[in-house]
């Protein structure tokens, strides 16, 4: 029960060739909402009240099961689409009952099910692969939509700008999705941000800087960069930023420790004479290799004792943390000025 993936989708959608059944999953709300508006718009307008259904939650399954196989109205096609339903709690009879709904081969109708609140575990999950199989007897397609990679952002960002009258060069469109993320409702906002502000200009890195709103992990990275800097004031306002921001304690320790952590594979990685490639595929880094390349690049400041020791110094943080008997806010500043120490004199404070 293989899945496919955006290209294929595209590809029926060019085609006008479409199945009758799509199972649309993955990490990517954004282009599982535009591809469920995409497909269905082939099919039917959403005021069309005899040939579009949506059905969400734990709806009656009887309701989406008539609506899908009565004929169209006045049209050669409707389209179905239930959204988000929990068929890990459903009973034996409504899966079934379900698994039944995605066999059918229907000629005039478009059935579509999406998940985005509710997880779909495709590799491992038992159900799910019954969903699947289900939905491939017919004919049906299982399209995984998670992330776009970096590159294919990159494209979008740049071309977006240019539709909009701006201009934007690869190196700035990597900048902002490091800067905000890679969510693409993300990159839009602040791509149509970007482009208000600079009324037809050239979009640059100083400008994203200033302008664009960093996510949590870029602001945690930009922490980590001020304490290999050794710049202890700068390191605490971004600290004094993100409690502002309220963002949990844990969460603040969990990236600055992913750093670290890609700093070690780096590490260990090249000392067993790996490129940045080849430890980007070994740890999942494909389409995200900019990370790796920091890691990289803040090597130059550690070496194996000095990363050592301050991922000891975040395990104890962790364990602070976990055991409420102090501050977190002075947890994270005590780890902030122990980590500085570190890169500076090569050893911990007692």
């Amino acid at each position: 029960m293989a899945v496919v993936y955006e290209d294929a989708l595209k590809k029926d959608i060019s085609s006008k060739n479409l199945a009758g059944v799509y199972i649309l999953i993955g990490d990517d709300s954004y282009l599982k909402n535009m591809y469920t508006s995409r497909l269905s718009s082939m099919v039917a307008e959403r005021d069309d009240v005899f040939n579009y259904h949506k059905f969400t939650g734990n709806c009656d399954l009887q309701a989406v099961y008539d609506a899908a196989v009565q004929f169209p109205m006045m049209a050669d096609k409707k389209c179905v689409i239930l959204s988000d339903y929990d068929f890990d709690k459903a009973d034996k009879t409504d899966f079934e009952r379900l698994c039944s709904l995605l066999s059918e081969e229907y000629d005039t109708t478009l059935l579509i099910l999406t998940f985005d609140g509710i997880e779909f575990d495709h590799k491992k999950g038992a159900k799910e692969k019954k969903l699947m199989a289900a939905a491939q007897k017919a004919g049906g397609k299982t399209v995984l939509l998670n992330h776009r990679r970096s590159s294919e952002l990159s494209k979008m960002l740049c071309d977006g700008a240019s539709k909009r009258g701006c201009k934007m060069e690869s190196s700035a469109a990597y900048h902002l999705i490091e800067i905000a993320g890679d969510d693409i409702n993300t990159l839009i906002n602040e791509l149509d941000k970007l482009c208000s502000f600079v009324q037809n200009g050239q979009i640059t890195k100083d400008i994203i800087d200033s302008v664009a709103v960093k996510s949590v992990e870029a602001s945690v990275y930009t922490l980590t960069g001020n304490i290999l800097a050794l710049k202890i004031p700068e390191a605490l306002k971004t600290v004094d930023e993100l409690f502002f921001m309220r963002i949990e304690p844990m969460i603040i320790l969990h990236t600055i420790s992913s750093a670290y952590i890609e700093m070690y594979r780096v590490l260990v990685g090249k000392k067993n004479g790996l490129s940045l490639k080849e430890i980007s595929e070994s740890f999942g880094y494909k389409g995200k290799e900019f990370v790796l390349e920091n890691a990289a690049a803040n090597l130059k400041k550690m070496d194996f004792k000095k990363l050592s020791l301050s991922i000891d110094a975040l395990i104890e943080a962790d364990s602070a943390l976990k055991s409420f008997s102090s501050d977190s806010r002075i947890i994270i500043e005590q780890l902030v000025i122990k980590l500085v120490y570190i890169v500076a004199k090569g050893e911990a404070i007692d």
